[in-house]
């Protein structure tokens, strides 16, 4: 049986409202953070200049852009001195190791500028910026979209799903996956937005149901299942710290534990605060699956 690739995504902040202290960064620390990042095993580096957590005020395009600007060289840095490949295998293909958390098409143009491909993370499935999917598929960059309503000022008022969250997820899936494809975007990997316009029930329901989204998805889009990618981005959340009356700072266990669920439930990436965890939640589910 061949073992199914799984990949793990580290999270370095480059700003100052991220809900989780430890995961930002400041412009003179990059290149050590970077550095550990992948010497710990990240697969794939996600780099957040515009915090989105619930509730925050999103930066102006241009603070945005002043905070990646302060970073960006050093990545280019750390791969001429580290001979670190640029990219990854993943599902026959390569992907490339530095992903920009951002919804703005102006800072995808920016970024490919000072850095070439780079995978798009985008929490707004295209719905914040009209451009983003043309300036993506011009560009040919792979492309993270996630499942949110609303603002992150107003998401959480935004939890009534009539059909089931799991149902009304997967359906905006495929309508944007099939607007997106038709944009000319070839390679995109699906987020069900954990904690965006979810109560903590529905965040659990979707962890429950990841295999019948990717399944509903790929069916709709002519795709077979094991081609659907799926990442699941839980790390240090809410869901996991609120039921158990703890903190952000205390949640890794329970992080790990989720992880180790999502991609036993059909999981192909998961993203990390604490990427040795991460990459020992892989050994595990490898060690599980072996047949």
């Amino acid at each position: 049986m061949q073992q199914r690739e799984i990949l793990v995504m580290g999270i370095i902040n480059v700003n100052r409202e991220s809900f989780y202290e430890g995961s930002r960064c400041t412009a003179e620390d990059f290149y050590r953070r970077l550095s550990k990042a992948f010497e710990e095993g990240a697969d794939i580096v996600d780099i957040g200049a515009c915090s989105t957590r619930p509730g925050s005020t999103p930066l102006s395009p241009e603070e945005e852009w002043a905070n990646l600007a302060a970073v960006l060289g050093k990545v280019n840095d750390y791969f001429r001195r580290s001979g670190t490949p640029r990219e990854v295998s993943f599902k026959g293909r390569l992907l490339p190791r530095i992903s920009i958390d951002t919804f703005r098409s102006l800072i995808v143009k920016r970024s490919y500028e000072l850095i070439g491909p780079f995978i798009v993370n985008d929490i707004s499935f295209g719905e914040a910026d009209p451009l983003i999917f043309s300036t993506v598929a011009e560009l040919g960059l792979p492309y993270i979209a996630m499942h949110m309503r609303g603002t992150p000022q107003t998401m959480q008022q935004l939890c009534n799903y009539p059909q089931g969250v799991t149902k009304e997820v997967t359906n905006y899936f495929i309508e944007r996956c099939t607007l997106a494809e038709r944009a000319g975007i070839e390679e995109i990997i699906i987020d069900p937005g954990f904690g965006f316009a979810k109560s903590v029930e529905q965040n659990y329901q979707l962890v429950r149901d990841l295999g019948k989204i990717k399944e509903a998805v790929g069916a709709a889009l002519g795709k077979e299942e094991s081609n659907v990618a799926l990442l699941a981005a839980l790390s240090r959340k809410s869901m996991l710290w609120r039921p158990l009356g703890i903190t952000p700072n205390e949640a890794l266990p329970a992080t790990v534990a989720m992880h180790l669920q999502c991609l036993l439930n059909g999981a192909d990436m998961i993203r990390v605060h604490d990427i040795p965890e991460g990459v020992q939640c892989r050994t595990l589910f490898h060690l599980l699956k072996k047949e």
